[in-house]
């Protein structure tokens, strides 16, 4: 692994943490966050950081490893928060900072520990 791709991985763990961290501050209740409009900003903002520094990460890198991670997807969404925030499904943010990002936040520990 490249050293820059290590430094972008370990900053997406620190986002995934972040969020995961959040998401048990609030008793993991889609309720609580559909109701609570600066949860899920901060949720977004956390989603669009992770999706920008996906799309730093090398090509060599995302092409060896785009079996277990959906990188274009997560660069997708990036796009969608960036561009288009109003019409973001937050049940989809929900599903995505609940299932997406504890399988991302593991799979970035995994590969930090294997490059060590």
């Amino acid at each position: 692994m490249q050293p820059r791709d290590r430094q972008r991985l370990e900053k997406i763990k620190e986002y995934c943490v972040s969020i995961e961290e959040s998401v048990s501050r609030h008793s993991a209740s889609f309720g609580a966050f559909e109701e609570d409009q600066e949860y899920q900003h901060s949720a977004a903002f956390r989603v669009l950081q992770i999706g920008e520094l996906v799309g730093k990460l090398s090509e060599e890198y995302c092409n060896a490893t785009k079996g277990h991670i959906p990188w274009t997807q997560i660069k997708a969404l990036r796009n969608v928060v960036v561009h288009d925030y109003g019409r973001v499904n937050i049940k989809a943010l929900w599903d995505t900072i609940t299932v997406n990002i504890p399988e991302l936040n593991q799979f970035c520990g995994e590969q930090l520990a294997e490059d060590e």
